[in-house]
C-alpha cells in the first residue's frame, strides 16, 4: 500500500522494519477484532429492542454508520455524550485516513520530481487540496450518496488486489527473494528466516492471485437497490477501475519499447532491477541482479 511505503520512506536505513511490520499487522488485527465487539453488540442491542433478527437490522457501509449506530445511541442512557464521542471519532478517523492517503501521493510526487515539486511542497499541497476539494463537491449534492456508492464499488477493491499482487510478484519473483533478503540483512544485520522467504515467494503471491481471480469471477455490479443506475455507469465504473490498473502494463510497454536490442534483450532489460542500491554503510553500493 502506498501509505505504508510513503511513511516508511522517512525512516533511517537501519530502522528495524521487522519489528515495525509485526507491530503494524498485530495492531491492525487487534483493532479489527475489537471493532467486531462494538459492531455486533450494537446490532444485537438493536435487534433486541426492535424485536427483529440481526439480518433485518444490519446494514453495511454508510447505512450502518449514519442510520443504525445513531439510532442505537439515541436509545442508550447519556445519548448526548455518546453521540458526541461517536461523531468525534468519525471525524478524527476520516481526517487520519485522509492524511495517510494524501501523504502517499505527495511523497511520491515530491521524490519523483524534487526540483519542480519538492522545492515547492507547500504550494503543491495547497493546489492538490484545492483540486480534491473541487472534485468532492458533487458528493455534497442531493445525489451525492449514490456517487459515493459508485466510487466505493469501482474505486478500490479489484484495483488494490491487482496492484498488491503485481507488487509482490515484481519484488519476490523478478527482483528476487535473495536480493530482497540481502537488502534486509544490510538493514538489520541478519537475513529473514526460511519461513518468511517461503511466504514471500510462494504463499503470499499465490493467495493474492487466487483472491484476485475469485473476485473477478464472482464480481457483480453491486449497484442494485432503490436507485437504478444508468447502463453507462457500469462502463464508467470499469474505466475508473482500469485507470489505476493500466498504468502498470502501460509503463512496462514503455520500458520495453525504450530498451535496445532484440525482443529477448528488451525483455531482459525491462525486468532487470536497478543495479545500484544504497546500503547502510556510507559510500558503499550494493549491485543487485535479477533472479
Amino acid at each position: 500500500f502506498g501509505t505504508l511505503l510513503a511513511l516508511s520512506s522517512y525512516n533511517k536505513f537501519n530502522n528495524n522494519c521487522y519489528r515495525d511490520a509485526l507491530l503494524t499487522s498485530s495492531i491492525n488485527c487487534l483493532t479489527s477484532f475489537l471493532a467486531g465487539f462494538v459492531i455486533f453488540s450494537v446490532l444485537g442491542y438493536m435487534a433486541h429492542v426492535q424485536n427483529k433478527s440481526i439480518e433485518d437490522v444490519g446494514l453495511e457501509g454508510p447505512g450502518l454508520v449514519f442510520i443504525v449506530y445513531p439510532e442505537a445511541i439515541a436509545m442508550m442512557k447519556g445519548s448526548v455524550f455518546w453521540s458526541i464521542i461517536f461523531f468525534l471519532m468519525l471525524i478524527t478517523l476520516g481526517l487520519d485516513s485522509t492524511f495517510g492517503g494524501l501523504e502517499a501521493m505527495i511523497t511520491a510526487l515530491c521524490d519523483e520530481y524534487p526540483r519542480v515539486i519538492g522545492r515547492r511542497r507547500e504550494l503543491f499541497v495547497l493546489i492538490l487540496l484545492g483540486f480534491i476539494y473541487i472534485c468532492s463537491l458533487p458528493t455534497m449534492t442531493y445525489g451525492g450518496v449514490y456517487l459515493v456508492n459508485f466510487l466505493n464499488v469501482y474505486g478500490p477493491g479489484l484495483a488494490i488486489l491487482f496492484v498488491v499482487f503485481v507488487e509482490a510478484a515484481g519484488v519476490f519473483w523478478f527482483y528476487g527473494v535473495e536480493n530482497f533478503s540481502s537488502d534486509i540483512e544490510q538493514m538489520l544485520g541478519k537475513k529473514p528466516s526460511l519461513f518468511w522467504r517461503i511466504c514471500w515467494k510462494y504463499i503470499s503471491p499465490t493467495f493474492l492471485f487466487c483472491i484476485l481471480v475469485f473476485s473477478l469471477l464472482g464480481y457483480e455490479a453491486m449497484l442494485e437497490g432503490e436507485y437504478e443506475y444508468p447502463e453507462w455507469s457500469v462502463a464508467a465504473g470499469w474505466i475508473l477501475t482500469l485507470s489505476s490498473v493500466l498504468c502498470i502494463p502501460l509503463y512496462a510497454i514503455y520500458k520495453f519499447m525504450a530498451s535496445h536490442g532484440d525482443c529477448k534483450d528488451r525483455l531482459r532489460q525491462t525486468f532487470k532491477p536497478e543495479p545500484l542500491i544504497p546500503t547502510a554503510v556510507p559510500g558503499q553500493i550494493y549491485s543487485g541482479t535479477a533472479v
